[in-house]
């Protein structure tokens, strides 16, 4: 018999589902449809990314996606297939480039979350944008953060994606789960953020996203 969950549970999962949507309120995606961000809005990295990469960096969205079961919030991640040519076997969100034929950030993040993943939009419910992640191999990724009503059927592009997996919100929420270290890229300083979870290692610009909304709801 499957345990309900206590009302304690619930209040708290109801209070991290209201504050998500508070914080993230009203947010605008930087990035348009096939632009980057302006420069001077991240001025040390853009430098950084037109140095050692792209130039000038390519727009890109991913789905930050929130599964809200009733015991408790959790964050759908992917792990990309081992054959890519950008970022081989690591820990994402589904997403990539905004192309011209999309409308923004929106719907580059719900369009490559379909093909990627088959996770179809009327089971989600936007709840806003985090900022511009840069991404090393010279793309400006903008998380689009949603809220995923349980019932969906995922059908994986295993071109894309080797598999799937959650992450409760409480373990992203334990700084006990945070390690962070100092990483120099030419002579600009970054924190680089790795969180583990059940065998599996998140890291990078996927870590740093979640970080952010970590500090958002703390």
């Amino acid at each position: 018999m499957k345990t309900l969950p206590t009302s304690a549970v619930l209040a708290r999962r109801s209070a991290l589902r209201y504050l998500i949507q508070e914080r993230l309120k009203d947010t605008r995606p930087l990035t348009g449809s096939g632009t980057a961000p302006p420069a001077e809005l991240f001025a040390g990295a853009a430098a950084v990314l037109r140095q050692y990469y792209l130039s000038p960096p390519v727009a890109a969205a991913v789905l930050v996606p929130i599964i809200d079961h009733p015991d408790g919030l959790s964050i759908l991640l992917t792990q990309r297939a081992a054959h890519l040519k950008n970022h081989p076997g690591q820990i994402s969100f589904p997403g990539g480039r905004i192309e011209p034929g999309d409308d923004g950030a929106l719907a580059a993040a719900l369009r490559e979350t379909e093909e990627e993943i088959g996770l179809a939009r009327e089971h989600i419910t936007i709840a806003g944008y985090l900022d511009p992640q840069p991404v090393f191999t010279g793309f400006w990724v903008t998380p689009v953060v949603a809220f995923v009503r349980p019932g969906f059927t995922l059908n994986i592009d295993h071109h894309e994606v080797e598999s799937t997996f959650e992450v409760p919100l409480e373990h992203i929420m334990d700084s006990r789960n945070h390690h962070t270290q100092e990483r120099m890229l030419g002579e600009l300083r970054l924190q680089v953020h790795d969180i583990p979870y059940r065998g599996h290692r998140i890291w990078g610009a996927t870590a740093g996203m979640l970080m952010e909304l970590y500090q958002l709801l703390r």
